[in-house]
């Protein structure tokens, strides 16, 4: 088992208020591993980038401390957020992010086609975030974002993330969509509601992404959910770590807290 090395990752449940209630954006992955074909969130691996000065001096609202303060880190908690924003934008095509005038993007129609592009051309690596930054003066907005848990992949698996998850609101003008090669379907649904199709099985989901489902339920505003999680401390994200076992030939999983967890 590889109890080493663990991959910083960030993934992040969009969040909309609608005329039913609060939605989250769930995406479909593509049959290549680790997540193959499961409904996730958007997400990935903290790339070098996101931990650049150049990136986190266009970081609106949080300084690098303040957001490692957040994760209960020395340093580097900034990238997390950066993470969060970059993914969004190259999984889904929601840019967290307002011009330095105070101008909201408009990426449903008026700007759709020149982010479609830059979209493109970053999935291509022709391009980095922090260029499209600087080219259209853009600002990242981390006021909509906050911490929402920490899940450490299991030590039965050979590739394992040390992943935080984030709620992020969804700005105006924006809806998304997946990207058609590493995801092949999104889907705006309702928490409780995409529950009751994980449970039925028509919706394929591992347990990090059933259990952060849960974590909204109770609420009926995505708003009122951000502002509640951005009250919080890094005490109250502890890592969850899943433990399985094999028993009677059956798979058995345990939780922190679990009854027998600690022996297992």
């Amino acid at each position: 088992m590889n109890k080493l090395k663990l991959t910083p990752a960030a993934t992040v449940l969009i969040l909309r208020d609608s005329q039913d209630g609060m939605e989250v954006l769930i995406v479909k992955r593509s049959k290549r591993p680790p997540f193959g074909n499961l409904f996730v969130f958007p997400g990935g691996k903290i790339d070098d980038d996101d931990s650049s000065q150049e990136i986190a001096d266009l970081c609106e609202g949080i300084t690098d401390k303040e957001a490692s303060l957040k994760l209960g880190l020395e340093s580097g908690g900034l990238a997390y957020w950066v993470a969060c924003i970059r993914e969004c934008f190259e999984e889904v095509g929601i840019l967290l992010a307002r011009k330095r005038n105070g101008d909201d993007l408009d990426l449903d129609v008026q700007e759709k086609e020149k982010y479609k592009n830059y979209r493109e051309r970053l999935l291509k690596n022709e391009i980095n975030l922090y260029e499209i930054l600087k080219k259209e003066d853009l600002i990242l907005t981390t006021s909509n974002l906050a911490p929402f848990s920490h899940w450490i992949t299991p030590e039965i698996e050979e590739r394992r993330f040390d992943t935080r998850f984030f709620i992020a609101y969804l700005p105006e003008n924006q809806t998304g969509e997946h990207d058609g090669s590493e995801l092949t379907h999104s889907l705006w649904i309702n928490p409780n509601v995409a529950l009751e199709k994980a449970f039925k099985g028509e919706l394929q989901m591992i347990m990090p992404t059933i259990k952060n489902l849960q974590q909204c339920e109770g609420y009926t505003s995505a708003s009122k959910l951000l502002e509640d999680q951005k009250k919080l401390t890094n005490k109250d994200f502890p890592p969850i770590l899943p433990k399985f076992f094999k028993e009677n030939g059956k798979w058995f999983g345990l939780l922190p807290g679990d009854t027998d967890y600690d022996s297992h």
